[in-house]
Parts: structure tokens; sequence; C-alpha cells
């Protein structure tokens, strides 16, 4: 198995602190894990394994290992607590890897914070530099300044397209094989995973909104559609899609855009972690790209403590950007989405002449044109392929 990117930096924190890892279930972060443990001969622990769980609960743990390791921990109702009580403990003389495949930051079921106790990281699907083994930047204003450079060779991101970047279906090399995947885990992470720490009633009901969502990249998310749709209230929905998101099934975005050019305020999009279960296929590419952006903003906070915001510009007439990324509230890059190599998007051309933003791409998928355009209104403008845009993001 390729090791991931984020390895050496978890490694390093953990001298340091105790390192909260997140992200969608069986997304390698278990891997990550052992593969630490073997070199500081630690222990692992997962809540999901009856035995583990009364080890824990009755504080039998291995007091003679240098790493404690402890999967789906958050799934205790009192693990912030328990966890704090073990750091401040032993946290001199062990190290402590906590990870699940829930928002950890967000699952505040115990009541005590670990403010200062840790760093967190989340752990993404693969992304096409990791899978080509690129070379990160130390920021997003530097890869844009250093130009983008990459193969040419887009097998991989093929690949990425087709099967995702979930580690078992991408390495089986088989779509056959990836769908079965997707049924198992479509059912464990809603039936299991969710279902453990949510109350959740009518849980054929939120299989049915698990199954359209899908239906619903790269379209602003209408909750009142869904609610007519399934049948039930806007609440429950709303709930249901937050749920969704807090266990690293989808993701939302908001839009951006001042009062002037008449952007759209409470839109929002949605996009899914899983970005091959998406049928159409400029959505599934759109909805890979926002996923690799969302990766860029995510490696920069937690590596960098750097804060990028990723939004969508919409006005009231519809004309749409896909992506806009923020630094420090100010666009920095715009970046519309195509499958096949052509001129600059109107829509992009028109935000650029409205509002200040220093880089532009339009990226394609086929394609193999690479070029500046002419500045406007200050922002320097490129043609792009996705497998060069890609390999140079985190």
């Amino acid at each position: 198995m390729q090791r991931r990117k984020i390895y050496e930096q978890i490694d390093k924190d953990l001298s340091k602190k105790m390192v909260l890892l997140a992200g969608p279930r069986q997304c390698g972060k278990t891997t990550l894990a052992k593969e630490l443990l073997k070199n500081y001969k630690g222990q692992y622990y997962n809540w999901d394994e009856d035995s583990h769980k009364e080890l824990i609960r009755k504080n039998e743990l291995d007091l003679d290992t240098k790493l404690w390791v402890f999967d789906e921990i958050h799934k205790f109702s009192k693990w912030r607590n328990w966890i704090k009580g073990k750091y401040d403990i032993y946290g001199e003389n062990k190290k402590i890897l906590v990870t699940g495949s829930a928002k950890l930051d967000l699952y505040n079921r115990g009541g005590d914070s670990l403010q200062g106790r840790y760093y967190f990281h989340r752990l993404h699907p693969f992304t096409y530099s990791e899978l080509i083994n690129n070379k990160s930047h130390n920021s997003l204003e530097e890869i844009c300044e250093m130009g983008f450079t990459g193969s040419k060779d887009k097998t991989e991101l093929e690949d990425l397209i087709r099967l995702g970047g979930f580690p078992e279906p991408l390495f089986s090399s088989s779509e056959n094989e990836a769908r079965r995947w997707r049924v198992s885990y479509g059912y464990r992470t809603l039936r299991e995973d969710i279902r453990s720490l949510e109350n959740i009633q009518l849980i054929d009901k939120a299989q049915d909104l698990y199954d359209r969502l899908p239906d619903l990249i790269s379209s602003p998310l209408s909750i009142n559609s869904l609610r007519e749709d399934l049948e039930l209230n806007f609440k429950t929905v709303a709930r249901w899609i937050n749920i969704f998101e807090k266990n690293y099934v989808s993701f939302k975005i908001p839009p951006f855009g001042p009062p002037k050019i008449r952007a759209v305020k409470k839109e929002q999009k949605l996009y899914l972690w899983d970005w091959a279960r998406v049928e159409n296929s400029g959505a599934r590419l759109e909805n890979l790209v926002a996923l690799h952006l969302l990766r860029m903003c995510h490696w920069f906070l937690d590596i960098y403590g750097l804060e990028y915001e990723l939004r969508f510009f919409r006005d009231t007439d519809k004309r749409e950007v896909d992506f806009i990324v923020l630094q420090k509230k100010k666009p920095l890059i715009a970046i519309e989405v195509k499958e096949s190599e052509q001129g600059l998007d109107p829509n992009l051309k028109y935000l650029l002449e409205r509002v200040k933003i220093p880089y532009a791409f339009q990226v394609h998928l086929n394609g193999k044109t690479y070029k500046r355009l002419d500045d406007i209104n200050g922002a320097k403008v490129f043609l792009i392929p996705a497998e060069r845009f890609l390999a140079n993001l985190p």
C-alpha cells in the first residue's frame, strides 16, 4: 500500500501533542495508524471491537508501549474527558493517536475541551498529486506563482475519475469490484457508523436520501425539493444532510460575491467524498475537483495554519463559476471546470471583469492546451489541463 503524504507530519506532531485524525471510513486511517504502530511498538484499540471496548472502559491499557492508537473512540459518549485524562497522566511518556470516521472536532459529547492538547488532521481519499507522489508547496500563492508542472500521462487521473479515491476500489482497478465495494460501504456507513452516533428513526428514508445525493451534484442544494420528494419535513431533511456532512459522506460549499454583482447569499452546493458515485460525467469531474480543492484547504490549515475557504459564485441571473478560493475573506483564485477544451467561459470572464481576483483557471479534462490568456482586470488567466492543475495541489 502506498504511504500517505500526511504520514510524516503526523509522526512529527506525535512527538509534541496527541493527534486527532479524522476522515471517511475506509480512506486509510487504520492502515496509516498501524504503520506508525510498527515504528513505535504501540498498541491498537478499536471501540468497535468488544474486547478492546472492555479494556478501554476498565482502563486496562498496555503501559509498556510508546504509542496508543484509539480508533472510532468518538462512539464512546465520554471520549473527550477520557482521552484528556489519559493525556494529562501519560502524555509525557506516551504518544496518542485518535482516529475516527466522523468529525472529531464536532462530536464534543464529553463536556471538557481538549484545547491545546492535540493537533487535528484530516485524511482524504487519494488525490491525483498524492497518487503520483508530486511534491507539495508551502502555500497556494506559491503554486500560482511558480507555475503548474506535472506529468502529461493522466492514467492515474482516469483511474481516479472512474474508480474514486478510496484505496480499496481504486487499487482494485476493477469497476465491478468498485461497485460491490460501494454497496457495502453505503450500508455500513449509514446503518452502523451514523446510526451509532445519531438518533435516526426513519432509517429507510435516510437511505433514500443517501441514494439521492449523487443527483444533487453541480446544482444548488434545495432542501424543499428533497422534502417533497421524500415526503418528509424540512427540518428532518436538513438535519440528515448535516449528519451526512459530520460523517464524511458529503460536504457543502457556500456562495461568494458582493451585493453589487447580485450574487446569491443563501444557496449552497453539495458534493460527495466519494465522487465515483456520481453518474453524470461532467458532475463527477466537478465533484472530483471540489474534493481536491477542499483537501488543499484542509492541508494548508492542518499543516501550515494557513486558512483558505472554498466557495462558488452564482448570481440572480444564474451566471455561475464553479469555485472561488478565498484567503483572508478575499478571493485569490477562480476555477471553472470543463470536460472539453474550449474558449474562456463567459461567466468566468464576467466575474473577473467585476471582482478583483488575482488568478483564474479554466480546467479542462479532454485537451492538452496550457496557456496564459490576456489578463482581465489584473487577473492572470490560464487554460490548463486537469492533470496539470491537480498535480500541483497538495
